[in-house]
């Protein structure tokens, strides 16, 4: 079966186009006025524009620290980008968050922003945005103007004091990455949460989503999806709607297999499975994107999800296997049985690289945000480039695939 199932793509691509795979760099270390660019979130707009947004931090101490949400737009598939700029900012006095100064952290004055997670709204044209600051107030903006501009924030953060029913959190994230809308409208955007006090103030930690059904007007909070210890501090999590209308979340954790873990829900916000690890997705533990790159429903050949991560099986330390692993070798799969199975698997950045997004253009090149290479090529949790790679499914599938 699966031998002619491939016979039948083959005979699929004999018209198809020609492999594409290209590389452009949107953000470098050391340049604007910023020490590195890291957590890339990526969409497209309903007018074909790409947006890549980034934390943009001034100085290489980690997540805590100065750091502004920054963006950059291509309106010709991304392969130039206009200059970069502040994407959002509060007004006011900002309140520093307790646990960082606790923990040594960051120092007085210093203002985090994180967690950019945009939404495209099909209905309204709409860019919707939800961001943290200092990890412990949430914000929604959005853009009417294809992403020039943003409106000014609102404080959503009543919405998370909800969890505190269930969870006493001191730390919010929403997303990092892009966030998604239902097909019956409802915009969704997974968050994590801890209370504070394990490591670098983001352990031990706990998985839900916060939803719209009003285009961004109100927002809602979702069931827990994932708790520790049943899985090892679950954070940054992904989204992805599946054909026979099901959420599946796609989850991050620091759970000994080394796996990614899925949990699927009716609604996408209320009664979430147990989470299971996912046997061929390994787990260097760090942030991986997903999105659909066709469905039968919108008239499609195949139904087709994208997945990408470090595909790397490399311990940091030898001597502690069960840590994290080198974030190295950021990889693309492709599923045909609605993320399943992931039957092609291919390196994009087999040297370091880490964090990453997806978004597909309106002709179905795919495009992978990701973090690569410090300036010496060595150290894997400091960022040289946020870089985009365009392909087509010619190229992630040796020309066995097409669109077509």
């Amino acid at each position: 079966m699966i031998r002619s199932f491939w016979f039948g793509l083959l005979l699929a691509a004999s018209a198809a186009a020609a492999p594409l795979f290209e590389k452009v760099d949107v953000f470098q270390a050391g340049t604007g006025g910023y020490a590195h660019y890291r957590i890339p979130a990526i969409v497209v707009t309903t007018q074909g524009t790409v947006l890549a947004f980034a934390e943009a931090r001034k100085n290489t101490g980690g997540d805590w620290g100065p750091i502004d949400i920054m963006l950059r737009r291509s309106t010709d598939g991304g392969k130039s980008w206009e200059p970069q700029h502040v994407a959002v900012q509060v007004e006011g006095k900002i309140q520093q968050n307790a646990v960082a100064l606790e923990q040594g952290l960051a120092k007085p004055g210093e203002v985090t922003y994180n967690n950019a997670a945009p939404i495209v709204d099909r209905e309204t044209g709409r860019v919707h945005l939800l961001f943290c600051v200092e990890y412990a107030r949430a914000y929604y903006s959005y853009s009417d103007d294809d992403g020039k501009t943003f409106s000014k924030p609102v404080d959503i953060t009543a919405t998370f004091e909800q969890f505190k029913q269930d969870y006493p959190w001191r730390v919010i994230a929403t997303g990092p990455a892009h966030g998604i809308q239902l097909q019956n409208g409802r915009l969704l955007v997974p968050i994590w949460m801890s209370n504070g006090t394990g490591g670098h103030a983001h352990r031990p930690s706990e998985v839900s989503v916060v939803y719209s059904d009003d285009h961004g007007k109100t927002w809602r909070r979702g069931d827990i999806a994932a708790r520790h210890p049943y899985l090892q501090n679950p954070s940054e999590t992904i989204p992805l709607e599946l054909a026979d209308g099901r959420v599946l979340l796609n989850i991050r954790s620091e759970s000994a297999p080394h796996r990614r873990a899925y949990s699927y829900s009716d609604d996408g916000a209320h009664g979430w499975t147990t989470p299971l690890l996912h046997p061929e997705l390994v787990e260097p533990v760090c942030m991986a994107s997903t999105i659909r790159l066709s469905s039968k429903l919108g008239g499609a050949n195949h139904n087709r999800v994208l997945f990408a991560n470090p595909r790397s099986f490399e311990p940091r330390d030898p001597a502690k296997p069960e840590g994290n692993w080198k974030r190295q070798n950021v990889s693309v799969y492709l599923s045909y049985d609605e993320a399943d199975t992931w039957p092609v698997v291919k390196a994009v950045e087999p040297g370091v690289s880490g964090y990453s997004d997806l978004a597909v253009l309106p002709d179905g090149t795919v495009l992978l945000y990701y973090e690569r290479a410090s300036p010496d090529g060595v150290r894997d949790t400091y960022t040289g480039f946020l870089t985009v790679a365009r392909f087509n499914l010619e190229w992630l599938t040796d020309g066995k695939d097409s669109l077509e």
